[in-house]
């Protein structure tokens, strides 16, 4: 009976946990990472366990990655986010696709990462000094406007003029978008002048020289509907959202320990 191998993406928000075996994605697990790591891993992985009808046992590694990775105690070993993510995608891109940069929006920092013809890692990009640009901006925006973090997509694809929102400070960002709810705005131009600053704060994150092949969002910003069409907007071409986006490091993560053996 073969292995599974589970992957551990600690991330400031939230804790993300993928199961694999035999080169396939079993299953996916996330909770709120909360001020208790390990407790939160140790009971995501008795889930995966018991969800799946298996016991520890028949576990052969864990591996952690991510912002925690080092205080995850359960873990056998640990694993950069940004080498992690470059293996997911191994597993998550669309079938025959071949993916030459990965932007990942998660909750608390941005990634770009450039992949050569192997899915090796060649150079990244990272903002993780301000949240705008990152799925807490996101959070933050869909509260103002009374609305949920799923709804903010959807809605701004219904905007007839989207409002310019210039400020690349989260905070000086908030009051602009503040100022337009006063001015009668609507929430849904709004939204989607949020999306187009933050898809371009993004994209002056990105080496020129380094951009090659197709492009595949990941991480949480991933689902946002809205936030892809404005990277395509941007960038004038396709962008694809890995299979199981927020779980794409997990999943890398999982990948590499099946290559190990406890």
């Amino acid at each position: 009976m073969g292995k599974y191998f589970i992957g551990l993406d600690g991330g400031s928000t939230y804790l993300k946990a993928a199961m694999i075996k035999d080169g396939h994605v079993v299953d996916t697990l996330v909770c709120n990472t909360g001020i208790d790591n390990n407790g939160a891993a140790d009971r995501l992985i008795q889930d995966l366990c018991k969800r799946n009808h298996i016991t520890p046992d028949q576990i052969g590694y864990i591996m952690a990655t991510g912002y925690s990775r080092k205080i995850l105690e359960v873990a056998d070993d640990d694993i950069s986010e940004i080498t992690a993510h470059a293996y997911g995608v191994r597993m998550t891109a669309p079938a025959d696709y071949r993916p030459g940069m990965i932007i990942d929006i998660g909750g608390q920092d941005s990634k770009i990462i450039y992949l050569d013809d192997h899915y090796v890692v060649k150079n990244f990009s990272m903002n993780d000094k301000c949240a705008a640009g990152t799925g807490k901006f996101m959070e933050v925006i869909a509260q103002i406007l009374e609305t949920t973090i799923d709804q903010v997509g959807p809605l701004s694809l219904d905007a007839s003029e989207p409002c310019d929102i210039n400020s690349t400070c989260v905070v000086f960002a908030q009051s602009e978008v503040i100022s337009l709810i006063a001015r009668k705005f609507d929430r849904r131009d709004i939204l989607a002048g949020m999306h187009q600053s933050m898809a371009r704060r993004i994209i002056k994150m990105m080496k020129k020289n380094e951009k090659r092949g197709d492009i595949l969002m990941t991480g949480g910003g991933a689902m946002n509907i809205g936030l892809r069409k404005a990277f395509e907007d941007e960038l004038m071409e396709d962008i694809f959202v890995a299979r199981h986006p927020q779980f794409n490091g997990a999943i890398g993560a999982a990948l590499i320990a099946s290559t190990r053996r406890a």
